[in-house]
């Protein structure tokens, strides 16, 4: 793997990162920890799934900024960010398996009560 390649993996990955600084406290844990996972299981793809791989992860940084950039500036009454994107049908058919059963453990992990850190046992 290139120098060049390396660079741009690791700033989207800490683009990501940032981004997520402007979702809500469990929002960013969940999805800190999932990048970060999925950042590491890819490592050592095969050229053809790592090209994949960043585009997808180019257009949920390029989705969330969007979502996102109204609630950067500080404010004390800023709204909550409405963040996400409906997956549809075709979308969904063209997942494997495991990467099913992998939205299904982020969707069950996202819905579950916020514990903040310092809180839990």
């Amino acid at each position: 793997m290139s120098r060049a390649h390396v660079s741009i993996v690791r700033s989207l990955y800490k683009r990501i990162l940032v981004l997520h600084r402007s979702l809500p406290l469990e929002l960013q844990a969940v999805g800190d920890e999932y990048v970060k996972a999925e950042f590491r299981r890819h490592k050592d793809v095969p050229t053809y799934e790592a090209a994949k791989f960043m585009v997808e992860w180019k257009n949920y940084a390029d989705t969330l900024s969007e979502q996102v950039n109204p609630a950067l500036p500080s404010s004390a009454d800023q709204k909550p960010v409405d963040v996400g994107q409906h997956l549809d049908d075709t979308v969904l058919d063209n997942f494997k398996q495991d990467q099913l059963e992998q939205l299904y453990e982020l969707a069950k992990e996202t819905n579950k009560p916020y514990v903040p850190p310092d809180q839990q046992s």
